[in-house]
């Protein structure tokens, strides 16, 4: 049935199933908070719209005619409909029903990137989240074609269409056993890491090059034990005394302890990581939502970095 061609009354429609499960107007004034000749009203009206009559009375009952048992099932599936959307609608607009699609490298998903999440999710627990984790360059991509909401990658981002936003900077630092000779010391330059077996990661990226130019411009030698790819691997085969390995300090942070400490790295070597989205859409509410918050807990962090991360 065509509603728009009779221009419905909603609370009409509303009367009208009230009627017909408990069988009387006085019963459905009292289910839906209304007065009996209210609801009289309203089924005068639904009635006159239609044309027909809906209900005949018989021993103080209102028994449904046949067109009304044809119309109940629609108007019950119409109502069912709208009180669905109205739900849909209040839940993204509160953000309770919503998906959240978020991609990383491996060392970003596993380290900073857990602990802000299920931080994020305490606040907004019926946030459904996906967290993807791959290379930089896949990673990159799948936001650029909006395959996710959005990313957390290392800038500089060498793809168009997308937008970064800096969200932290992190410093590179030395990692190496509790009781090497060079943990008594609070900063480590190239020059004290001569003849050291290093563990290095990231050949061939930028934070790579700008380690081997400091090397180069102390006139050190770099001695390279081991190659990776993980912040984990590193600092584990750091902890088993393999060699120092020079890491992201925010990323490895979760794999300090009694065995493994950090020193600050001379001359200064940062990290930025962005918040990236697409440039061609907007951020969903969600997403927003969500990227304000990462902005508070970053700035949480960099105004008292002694302490856990809050967000107001």
């Amino acid at each position: 049935m065509d509603w728009s061609a009779f221009n419905i009354n909603l609370k009409s429609l509303e009367c009208f199933r009230a009627i017909m499960a408990t069988g009387s107007a006085t019963a459905a004034a009292r289910h839906l908070g209304l007065t009996q000749p209210g609801v009289s009203r309203l089924l005068g009206v639904l009635e006159q719209q239609l044309g027909f009559e809906l209900f005949y009375r018989e021993k103080g009952r209102l028994i449904p005619t046949e067109e009304a048992l044809t119309l109940h099932p629609e108007v019950e599936l119409a109502l069912d409909s709208l009180e669905r959307v109205t739900k849909l609608a209040r839940g993204l607009k509160d953000s309770e029903t919503s998906a959240l699609r978020i991609v990383a490298p491996p060392s970003v998903a596993e380290g900073i990137l857990s602990d802000l999440v299920s931080r994020f999710l305490a606040r907004h627990p019926n946030v459904q989240i996906s967290l993807d984790s791959h290379s930089v360059e896949t990673a990159t991509k799948m936001v650029a074609l909006r395959a996710v909401d959005c990313g957390f990658l290392k800038l500089p981002v060498d793809q168009p269409g997308l937008t970064a936003q800096l969200l932290f900077t992190a410093s590179t630092v030395c990692a190496l056993a509790s009781h090497h000779p060079l943990a008594a010391k609070k900063t480590i330059t190239a020059k004290d890491l001569e003849n050291e077996p290093l563990i290095l990661l990231g050949k061939g990226r930028h934070s790579r090059v700008q380690i081997e130019n400091a090397f180069a411009i102390a006139g050190v030698k770099m001695r390279v034990q081991v190659e990776t790819h993980t912040i984990a691997a590193a600092c584990a085969f750091a902890r088993r005394e393999t060699g120092i390995a020079l890491v992201n300090e925010t990323l490895a942070q979760q794999y300090a302890g009694e065995s493994l400490v950090f020193r600050t790295f001379v001359p200064e070597i940062t990290h930025d990581y962005a918040f990236v989205t697409s440039a061609h859409a907007p951020m969903t509410r969600t997403t927003r939502k969500f990227f304000n918050f990462c902005t508070a807990f970053f700035h949480s962090k960099r105004t008292n970095p002694a302490s856990p991360a809050t967000v107001e």
